[in-house]
């Protein structure tokens, strides 16, 4: 059994973190992996309220016993309408035991969560704003490297030298993401100074995920080639599934379009609507690098099984070399 101060903060079986992910880290996801011996993040923003947020939590904890957390991502401005702090309360008041927390410094949130006793877990996607996390208060990081879904930063700093590089700086632990999906990635992680892995794209093509099964076919068949990073123009780099919305959004970047012109494209809800349809250019669908690496669709519990079986017996090759 692999423990680290991670299992031991957040009472889990395995070190195995499943990211917050607008429309699918929902209820059937989260509570898989929670019932698999890792913890999943309830994704806060795919609900339009707090009493939909709750009822989300309710309906998980009516498929599992074990604990999960919700993904709080904030804009880098508060926006009209943002629910942020409505989001925290609700995490207070339902006893949430931990919170991912994306975007912008989650600092104005901390006395809060602490009183309720709720542990922060602040992603970052360089090791100065991870200093400024532990600065502020956050139980633990989550470091990204450049080859993750989603948000990488604007650095372009990949996971082999961002990770252990927070790991020797910070004293909480650090988590890494961005590459991770299966056992070998979570022994390298554990030797590069991680005390767990937190994974997305692995987690999207799970059986429990709600995406439709076209994008699920896409990312067996996908290659490592297969993503790209746009909307560096508006400072909001983004590595999503290459498809003709990928393709259109560079196009419209290299003409100088706006957020304004972008957000038609980019928006929350187009990519709600390609989910559901299945239509794998509707929209701009966060992927990492790591796609190459899926090949299969499997439960939660078979993914995380087979990470954990596999890390064990890469950690026990390892040590037998040394012991010759």
């Amino acid at each position: 059994m692999i423990k680290t101060r991670v299992t031991e903060m957040l009472n889990i079986q395995h070190p195995i973190l499943q990211g917050g992910m607008q429309w699918l880290a929902k209820a059937e996801l989260v509570s898989a992996v929670a019932n698999a011996g890792g913890i999943g993040f309830i994704t806060a923003v795919s609900f339009a309220s707090a009493a939909e947020l709750r009822a989300e939590i309710h309906k998980t904890r009516d498929m599992t016993d074990k604990p999960f957390g919700v993904n709080v991502s904030m804009l880098p401005a508060i926006m009209p309408g943002d629910l942020t702090e409505t989001f925290f309360d609700v995490v207070c008041e339902e006893g949430i035991p931990v919170v991912e927390t994306a975007g912008r410094n989650p600092e104005p949130y901390v006395s809060k969560l602490k009183a309720a006793g709720v542990k922060l877990i602040h992603k970052v996607p360089a090791v100065r704003f991870a200093h400024k996390a532990e600065a502020i208060g956050a139980d633990a990081v989550i470091v990204v490297g450049f080859e993750c879904g989603g948000h990488p930063g604007m650095d372009d700093v990949p996971s082999l030298i961002v990770l252990p590089k927070a790991a020797r700086e910070l004293r909480i632990p650090v988590i890494a993401a961005g590459g991770f999906c299966d056992g070998a990635s979570l022994a390298s992680a554990l030797a590069l100074g991680a005390e767990g892995v937190l994974m997305g794209t692995r987690f999207m093509a799970a059986k429990e995920s709600p995406m439709h099964d076209n994008f699920k076919q896409w990312m067996v068949e996908a290659q490592e080639t297969d993503t790209m990073v746009v909307e560096r123009s508006i400072r909001n780099a983004a590595r999503i599934m290459k498809n003709e919305a990928a393709e259109t959004v560079a196009r419209m970047e290299a003409e100088g379009a706006t957020l304004q012109d972008l957000l038609p494209v980019i928006a929350g809800r187009v990519g709600r609507e390609a989910y559901l349809s299945g239509d794998i250019n509707l929209g701009t669908i966060a992927c990492g690098q790591v796609v190459g690496r899926i090949h299969e669709i499997k439960s939660a519990q078979e993914i995380i099984d087979e990470i954990v079986n596999d890390a064990e017996g890469i950690i026990q090759r390892l040590h037998a070399l040394v012991s010759q």
